[in-house]
């Protein structure tokens, strides 16, 4: 049994954030309030600690009062350096993350994607979602995982990969169906910030 205290919730605000100009998309004002902050409101309930990742603005991250991590694996390798990062530095013995993009995450996220990896007796967990034109998708950046995951990361990234689609192929993953597609959009431009907002 995964119990909400077994968890640490990372958020992943590493990135370059360069189809946004290059500004740190976490911090970038949603609702009045850095979008990051946003999804730690929405993560924080369903896990027993957080964690942030950051490479840059460490100050404005820190004075959300969560403890942050940075890459250790240089030049912004994206979202599995962030995951290095926090499981590294994870005190659980399972940790879940989420992109600082996803202010409307689901509520009840992090409980399915732990009874699917009790019930398939899986390693980690990630949700699928379908599109409006009925095409599936999977979410890997949201992901369940156990921390004994540090040493298959590693071996991963010292091999020189970074496609977080190919590492999960190493492990046994739950695939757990969520209706809401909406929930897990990524904010990739100021545009789509602003149509979001109005949503």
């Amino acid at each position: 049994m995964i119990e909400h205290d077994d968890i640490t919730g990372l958020i992943l605000a590493g990135g370059r954030g360069s189809r946004m100009g290059g500004t740190d998309k976490g911090l970038q004002a949603f609702r009045g309030a850095p979008m990051a902050m946003h999804t730690l409101m929405r993560l924080a309930p369903q896990a027993g600690a957080m964690l942030i990742n950051a490479n840059r603005n460490l100050a404005a991250y820190e004075s959300f009062g969560v403890p942050v991590v940075t890459d250790s694996v240089p030049d912004f390798a994206g979202p599995l350096a962030g995951m290095l990062a926090g499981l590294e530095q994870c005190a659980t013995p399972w940790m879940v993350t989420a992109p600082c993009d996803s202010p409307f995450l689901p509520t009840d996220l992090v409980r399915r994607l732990a009874q699917a990896i009790e019930a398939e007796q899986a390693e980690l967990a990630i949700p699928v979602t379908v599109d409006a034109d009925g095409t599936r998708r999977t979410q890997p950046v949201f992901c369940l995982m156990p921390t004994t995951a540090l040493d298959s990361l590693v071996a991963f990234l010292n091999g020189g990969n970074r496609k977080i689609e190919a590492w999960l192929r190493t492990h046994r993953v739950a695939e757990v169906p969520f209706d809401d597609a909406a929930a897990f959009a990524n904010i990739n431009t100021l545009d789509e910030l602003r149509t979001l907002e109005s949503r």
